[in-house]
């Protein structure tokens, strides 16, 4: 589903997307109210969310859709590259951030990625959210959250070395431990922290307390 506000941005997108052969655009939206209606009548894998829309925003939308359930994957799609809003579409349960002035086939490979149930932010986004957090310019939260009773010091380390943005290869080297083992932790850790992919677990690392800013 392709939600934007702007009916040739919504009608561009979907002609991208439609004619890949894997991908089909089974409904679009021009705001996040319509957005949360067509997901209950066309059941979507992903939707691509704008963020400023009039009545319900692309935020707002976003945070509705993510706490019903496992679908859809939300793929944010702005002009805005601000930090701001980048962690606000994060929190609010997006599994991806794209610019709209993307290339056709990097947001062709966007929505494969989210639909895969990875998580994906545009390069140069990832660069200044990294750089804001490096310099304490945008803080996670105040304090800390718990950390969950059932998470074991084992999962504690590799969600530590997931938000480091260690692949299950290297986060087994490191560990010393088979990469099929890390991907059992790390299902583990996605079951028990109510998240669905690395980026949302990276996230959920930063309000625990088990990653830092500098760090």
């Amino acid at each position: 589903m392709v939600v934007d506000d702007q009916p040739v941005v919504r009608a561009g997108f979907a002609a991208i997307l439609d004619a890949e052969e894997d991908l089909s655009v089974v409904a679009t939206a021009a705001d996040g109210q319509e957005a949360l209606d067509g997901v209950g009548a066309h059941d979507p894998d992903v939707v691509l969310m704008d963020i400023r829309m009039p009545g319900m925003d692309g935020l707002t939308a976003t945070a509705k859709l993510t706490e019903a359930g496992q679908r859809p994957r939300v793929l944010v799609l702005t002009t805005f590259d601000l930090d701001e809003y980048v962690y606000r579409a994060l929190r609010a349960g997006a599994s991806g951030f794209l610019l709209k002035d993307a290339d056709p086939a990097e947001l062709v490979h966007a929505v494969r990625v989210v639909a895969a149930g990875e998580g994906l932010i545009a390069p140069p986004v990832t660069r200044r959210l990294i750089e804001a957090f490096v310099d304490g310019s945008l803080a996670p939260r105040t304090e800390p959250s718990p950390v969950p009773d059932a998470l074991t010091p084992r999962e504690a380390q590799v969600l530590r070395l997931v938000a480091r943005g260690l692949t299950n290869s290297e986060i087994g080297t490191e560990l010393g431990i088979a990469t099929g083992t890390v991907k059992t932790y790390i299902n583990g850790l996605f079951a028990k922290l109510g998240v669905r992919d690395r980026v949302q677990a990276t996230i959920r690392a930063y309000d625990l307390g088990l990653v830092r800013p500098r760090s």
